[in-house]
């Protein structure tokens, strides 16, 4: 995290907050993030170092007076820089304390500025890399339309944008460097002597699309690779998440495109996961384009890039979970509290639903149980950096007469993620070898669906369950096809400027 960022936001505090104001909002916040009592967590860490070096700026006479004179020239304009908004809604404010550790949901929504669509220039330019499997299994209709896809997602492009074209089987080829879209007809005739041969190794492809997407890598650029395959990889996934890792660090996303049923999607969902980018289900040849389409537009609509969530649990509060429910329905990486989220569009929130455990025999009065901190970088601001952070208060109280509903949100969010995780559970169950276990869980998953109106899927659930009671297990097109159906139906669909205001907060960065 920067050290440049608002120490009075940081700290929580005004600005004209007194010495001891500060000292004790400092304490306050250490007592929870420091090292010493707070030590597996990576986001407590990074958290603490900012809130350190904000007290160590406030509590030095000569470097405060310098930065509140600063502060007060460049106040945020209302009509200047763009900025988001980041909302926290929690599954409860008032929490009675059980003799065992309970769950304790939170909703976290982050909405781009409402201006953001009055944006005249596009702000927002592609330095894109396709990584795109030439392996005997994409021989015909699969390679051919993959090219016509890279030639359509040429022409879309404009001279500002940055294209790199690579293609892989068992070796990995350049096929564009990473150039300007300027020749057109250049880029796509290369395009066009692409053909199938060879087996599946994704790192030898991913390596190489690192290595262009990084020669022209900028703040002000949407840095991303989209992979493309329709098999399973050799023996290198480890290497290729590692990579993952990686790219996450330089700001670059990763989106996953499976084509047909014969590809690992826990591998291609945990690859995208860990860079804040999509994996996405091509079940049709005829669909390749249209969905390798789609993903371009949506990454040439962004408003922030980078985007990172980072979760400070409190030392006795667990991150359990966190699933992207928009604009890309997903599980997330949760990997020492910090979560990348990657692209922020102009028109559409990122909402994600965030599953803590808290500890037992919790003592009366108010509490905190993790502090959030959302970092983002506006392309159209002419300093990108942006943060907010939100640190939820909750009541501790054994009055059981007090009652409180979920928030509608919530409740809709985990309504729908059921569905999901009952496929999951299907699948596990099988893995088990529980066949009356996978089977109730399928036909359960069929009756919500059919309740939705979601006639064809629930039809296909109920096909999958009878294949289990006959062959023990699920095909593979019908497993990925209801996986993948019911994670899109997370995806909040009702467009930014339609949905309830949300109180604007604007940081300085």
């Amino acid at each position: 995290m920067s050290t440049e960022k608002n120490p009075y936001k940081l700290l929580g505090i005004p600005e004209d907050a007194s010495l001891e104001d500060i000292k004790a909002a400092y304490r306050k916040i250490a007592r929870r993030l420091h090292p010493d009592v707070n030590p597996n967590n990576v986001a407590a860490q990074a958290q603490f170092q900012d809130v350190s070096n904000a007290h160590e700026l406030l509590t030095n006479s000569s470097r405060k007076a310098a930065f509140d004179l600063t502060l007060k020239t460049k106040k945020v304009d209302p009509d200047g820089d763009y900025f988001f908004t980041f909302q926290v809604v929690t599954s409860k404010q008032i929490v009675y304390p059980l003799t065992e550790p309970q769950v304790i949901y939170m909703l976290a929504d982050i909405h781009p500025d409402p201006r953001a669509d009055e944006i005249k220039q596009r702000a927002s330019h592609l330095n894109l890399t396709l990584v795109l499997d030439q392996s005997n299994s994409m021989t015909g209709a699969r390679i051919e339309r993959v090219k016509v896809a890279a030639h359509q997602i040429i022409d879309g492009m404009s001279e500002n944008d940055i294209l790199s074209v690579v293609v892989f089987n068992d070796r990995a080829e350049i096929i564009i460097p990473a150039t300007r879209v300027t020749d057109k007809p250049s880029l796509k005739a290369k395009v066009s002597l692409i053909s199938a041969s060879g087996g599946t190794e994704i790192y030898q492809g991913l390596s190489v699309g690192m290595s262009q997407v990084k020669q022209y890598l900028g703040p002000k650029l949407v840095n991303h690779i989209i992979l493309l395959t329709d098999g399973h990889t050799f023996g290198d996934q480890d290497k290729c998440l590692e990579l993952a890792n990686k790219a996450a660090l330089d700001g670059v996303g990763i989106s996953a495109m499976g084509l047909g049923h014969d590809w690992n999607d826990k591998f291609l969902d945990e690859l995208s996961s860990r860079t804040g980018g999509a994996s996405s289900f091509i079940s049709s040849v005829g669909s390749v384009v249209k969905f390798m389409n789609e993903h371009v537009r949506n990454l040439s609509n962004s408003f922030a890039e980078r985007m990172l969530l980072s979760v400070a649990t409190d030392p006795d509060v667990q991150l359990e979970s966190a699933f992207k429910l928009s604009p890309h329905p997903q599980p997330l990486s949760i990997e020492g509290g910090n979560i990348v989220l990657g692209s922020l569009p102009k028109n559409r929130p990122i909402s994600v639903l965030l599953q803590f455990q808290v500890p037992p025999n919790m003592p009366e009065g108010q509490r905190h149980f993790a502090r959030l901190v959302v970092n983002g970088e506006i392309l159209a601001n002419t300093n990108p950096q942006f943060y907010i952070v939100r640190d939820p208060l909750f009541e501790i109280s054994k009055d059981t007469t007090v009652k409180q509903d979920p928030p509608t949100s919530i409740l809709d969010a985990l309504s729908k993620l059921t569905l999901y995780r009952l496929q999951e559970r299907a699948q596990d169950a099988l893995d088990k070898g529980d066949i009356n276990e996978a089977t109730r869980r399928l036909e359960n998953l069929a009756t919500r669906l059919f309740e939705m109106g979601k006639n064809d899927l629930a039809n296909e659930a109920l096909t999958e369950a009878k294949r289990v009671t006959m062959t023990h297990q699920l095909s593979t097109g019908g497993r990925m096809t209801i996986k993948y159906q019911t994670r899109h139906l997370l995806a909040n669909e009702v467009p930014v400027e339609n949905t309830k205001p949300v109180e604007s907060e604007k940081s300085e960065s």
